[in-house]
């Protein structure tokens, strides 16, 4: 039983999904499950696969799905596929261990040994925050409440809408007339 490393071969099977344009969620969801279920039985060289439990774990509801995916897969060569025709045995699968078994980094920007000494780089998608920024935000909340304020004193007249939606005037209004 060859040595199986669970992230090289994560990231060596994306890279072939980033590639394989003939892959859709369907395929990638029943490979992500045969590869779960491969892991439970500590990555033997075959096992046997339940193809209720295999449907439940990729979100697949059609055996017809199920079928045509796994298929596939086997004809991509992403699996070795042996179907059993015997519902209490299950059908037999082979992985294929797309890790780094020469000792070659499966992306080549990457160090060899998939790690490095620097530090890891964490985007910050955060706007900044300046003295500018914080300048316009005051005025625009002293603006409002200015503007808010004159509807409240009838004895102050201010034209500004401070919303578009706001139907108060600076008069009151008799209601009781016809328009």
């Amino acid at each position: 039983m060859e040595e199986i490393n669970y992230i090289r071969h994560l990231n060596g099977v994306f890279g072939q999904f980033a590639r394989d344009g003939r892959l859709n969620p369907t395929h990638i969801s029943l490979y992500m499950a045969l590869f779960q279920l491969w892991n439970y039985k500590m990555f033997r060289e075959s096992f046997h696969v339940d193809r209720e439990e295999a449907m439940d774990m990729a979100k697949i509801g059609s055996k017809s799905t199920y079928h045509r995916c796994i298929k596939e897969l086997s004809h991509w060569g992403y699996i070795m596929y042996a179907p059993s025709h015997n519902p209490y045995k299950g059908s037999k699968i082979k992985m294929f261990n797309f890790g780094t078994s020469d000792g070659q980094a499966p992306y080549p920007d990457h160090p060899k040994n998939g790690t490095s000494n620097g530090q890891a780089l964490v985007p910050n998608n955060k706007p900044l925050q300046t003295i500018k920024n914080n300048k316009n935000g005051y005025k625009q909340k002293k603006n409002k409440k200015s503007s808010f304020m004159s509807f409240e004193n009838p004895d102050k007249p201010n034209h500004a809408v401070p919303n578009g939606d706001n139907l108060r005037t600076i008069h009151e209004k008799d209601y009781s007339e016809p328009l």
